[in-house]
C-alpha cells in the first residue's frame, strides 16, 4: 500500500485495480448493502430483464475505485469526499473489471484532488465513468 502527498501528485498520474466479479462478490455485496434486487441474485428474474442475465451492483463497481484511492493513489490516509458516476454498460458475473483513477485537477491550498474514474470490462469497454474528489494524506 502506498501513501502519496498532494505535492507529489501531477495531473495525468493514475493507478488502477483489476478484479473479476464473482457470484460470491455479488452475494456478499447484497448482504452488506441490503440490496437484494433480484436482477443481481435471481437467474430467472434477470433473464426476463433488459440485461438477460444477472448483473453486478453499481455500488460494487464503484467500490473498486475506493480500493484504488485508499491503497494506491493517493493511498493510505486518503479521505474520499465525493463520487459522481454514470453507469453506461452492465457488469455481468465473471466480467473482469479494471478501475482506473487519474488526476485531473490539483488544489494544494485546499488539499483536494479531482480524479477521473473509469471502469473497463475485459473487452476494454467503459462500464462506469465519472469523477471523484479526495483529500490526499498530509
Amino acid at each position: 500500500m502506498k501513501s502519496i502527498k498532494i505535492q507529489d501528485i501531477k495531473v495525468g498520474d493514475f493507478a488502477f485495480y483489476e478484479r473479476t466479479i464473482t457470484e460470491d462478490d455479488v452475494k456478499l455485496f447484497a448482504e452488506v448493502s441490503g440490496d437484494h434486487n433480484p436482477v443481481h441474485l435471481d437467474d430467472d428474474f434477470a433473464k426476463a430483464s433488459i440485461f438477460h442475465k444477472r448483473i453486478a451492483h453499481g455500488g460494487l463497481i464503484n467500490a473498486l475505485f475506493s480500493t484504488v484511492l485508499g491503497t494506491e493513489f493517493p493511498g493510505v490516509g486518503t479521505i474520499y469526499l465525493s463520487q459522481d458516476s454514470k453507469f453506461i454498460r452492465p457488469v455481468y458475473l465473471n466480467d473482469t473489471i479494471k478501475a482506473i483513477v487519474e488526476a485531473l485537477e490539483i488544489n494544494e491550498e485546499k488539499n483536494r484532488v479531482l480524479l477521473k474514474t473509469t471502469a473497463y470490462n475485459q473487452n476494454n469497454e467503459a462500464v462506469v465513468t465519472g469523477t471523484a474528489l479526495v483529500m490526499p494524506p498530509k
